[in-house]
């Protein structure tokens, strides 16, 4: 198997974006390739097949090189829950809660995580594309790397490293980049990718020209700014909303440690519907829904959701007839109770819930990590959803007698899930992905206001296809394929 690694100058310098258009392009040359990331840190996380967790740009990428998503193509995942810790998960299970000082002495085990899920790829793939994490440039950070240069240099592949050129000073983050690397680092880079460029090509070739010069690297292509490029993120909220005439507006609680928040991307990308994402000191406006998220840290975000004044402001929104949807962690603050007396998430033993259901949720170490299918009961109507399960914890209680949800398929042959109020006005649920499929957009729409008139669902499965194609067809057209094939069969 041959491999070649993609790394930034910078986070967001778009890796992710740049793997998975490899593995597009690689994939319809017939080629058998698989993304990797050797270590991940974020809340965006996908289930897998093989009942693992792995980052949601991996899942992402597997989709785009035509694989299932499996937990080898991100052997570590770290989940922050703290400003200094993080849940480590090794080969898609959560092993501990770590501080950084302890992960850092961790990390020679991480790299056998890693080397191990490597072995195994390559006795299947032809080849891996590997994303880097951050920057190989964070000094403070070098020191058992098993991310960027270190893991590079571990398994002896090339390096294609990639900056943004709309941040500003992109020749600096290049030729900074690779000042700060070793003799065998700096060897091992083979050529340079420059993203997001916006105006006249023409206008740059004289720095590009100078770049090459100095650097003694080619500059492998120059990509376009996409606009509306709509692809799952990585961790970062995607906040942008192609409002054009909303009919349904609303609210999401962007809570500090929301998980899974590609659960609304498809709402985010519906021209008819307004999502407001609001902010820590802003109050929830006047809207048809207000959804809690998923949390990684559900004990400390409900103190905050309280500490903000939010708490009255849901429960006035249901006076006034407004509606309610807990996922996940959301699901779990809607109860009365939530108990996490062995510290799965924090030091918090137990947090009064938002009491508008009639259930208790207790956190335990084993997470709960599925993929299912299920049919959505609202308003005398059912529609399939098809989802997955990401959780810490159990709920049980009587609001439970009357599920959201009836699984036709679960991998442990769980009947239902999550509740519905008796008033018709607060849901919850612990499956995510509710609103990928427009027959479920259109049942939840319809509970929330009838009379919306919503007349079009984003399927976001098709529009993500979309999205690849339109990916990869950009980089056919604006990087230099025969060369980087050269690169990584020539090493």
């Amino acid at each position: 198997m041959k491999t070649i690694m993609i790394q930034g100058t910078t986070s967001d310098a778009g890796k992710s974006t740049l793997v998975a258009a490899l593995c597009r392009v690689f994939a319809e040359q017939g080629v058998s390739v698989a993304p990797f990331k050797p270590q991940n840190m974020a809340l965006n996380s996908a289930v897998t097949e093989d009942g693992g967790e792995i980052g949601r740009a991996q899942a992402l990428q597997a989709i785009a090189a035509k694989v299932a998503p499996r937990i080898d193509f991100n052997p570590v995942l770290l989940k922050p829950n703290s400003d200094t810790g993080a849940q480590v998960i090794i080969h898609g299970k959560a092993i501990s809660n770590m501080e950084a000082g302890a992960y850092h002495d961790y990390k020679k085990v991480a790299m056998d995580a890693v080397l191990t899920s490597q072995e195994r790829l390559s006795k299947e793939f032809e080849l891996l594309v590997v994303e880097g994490a951050g920057s190989p440039a964070e000094i403070n950070l070098r020191a058992g790397d098993i991310a960027n240069m270190g893991y590079a240099e571990a398994v002896d592949c090339p390096v294609i490293i990639i900056a943004d050129i709309d941040k500003g000073g992109v020749f600096a983050h290049l030729v900074g980049t690779l000042a700060l690397l070793s003799e065998s680092e700096q060897a091992r880079v083979k050529g340079f990718v420059i993203n997001r460029f916006r105006g006249d090509i023409a206008l740059l070739q004289g720095g590009l020209d100078w770049l090459e010069e100095y650097t003694g690297k080619p500059v492998l292509g120059v990509l376009p700014y996409l606009h509306d490029l709509a692809l799952d993120a990585e961790d970062a909220v995607a906040i942008d909303n192609t409002l054009k005439q909303a009919r349904v507006r609303i609210a999401v609680l962007l809570l500090p440690h929301i998980s899974n928040h590609t659960d609304f991307d498809a709402l985010r990308l519906n021209p008819q519907i307004d999502i407001n994402y609001v902010r820590y000191t802003q109050s929830i406006p006047n809207v048809d829904l207000i959804i809690i998220p998923g949390s990684k840290n559900v004990t400390s975000d409900l103190v905050f959701l309280k500490n903000e004044g939010w708490e009255d402001q849901i429960k006035r929104h249901l006076r006034y007839g407004g509606k309610v949807l807990g996922i996940c962690g959301g699901l779990q603050m809607l109860g009365t109770d939530i108990y996490d007396q062995v510290g799965v998430e924090s030091s918090t033993q137990h947090c009064k819930g938002l009491a508008l259901g009639d259930f208790t949720t207790q956190l335990g170490v084993e997470k709960v990590l599925t993929q299912a299918s299920a049919i959505i009961h609202l308003n005398g109507s059912e529609a399939q959803v098809t989802g997955y399960e990401i959780h810490a914890g159990q709920s049980r209680g009587p609001a439970l007698e009357q599920p959201l949800l009836k699984f036709t398929t679960h991998p442990q042959n769980v009947t239902h899930d999550g509740f519905i109020s008796d008033d018709n006005n607060v849901a919850g649920t612990y499956l995510h992905g509710l609103f990928d499929s427009s027959a479920a957009s259109q049942l939840i729409l319809d509970w929330v206001l009838p009379s919306s008139g919503i007349e079009q669902h984003i399927d976001i499965n098709t529009h993500r296809e979309q999205q690849l194609t339109r990916l990869a067809q950009m980089c056919k057209q604006h990087l230099d394929i025969p060369q980087i094939t050269k690169i990584y069969q020539n090493w």
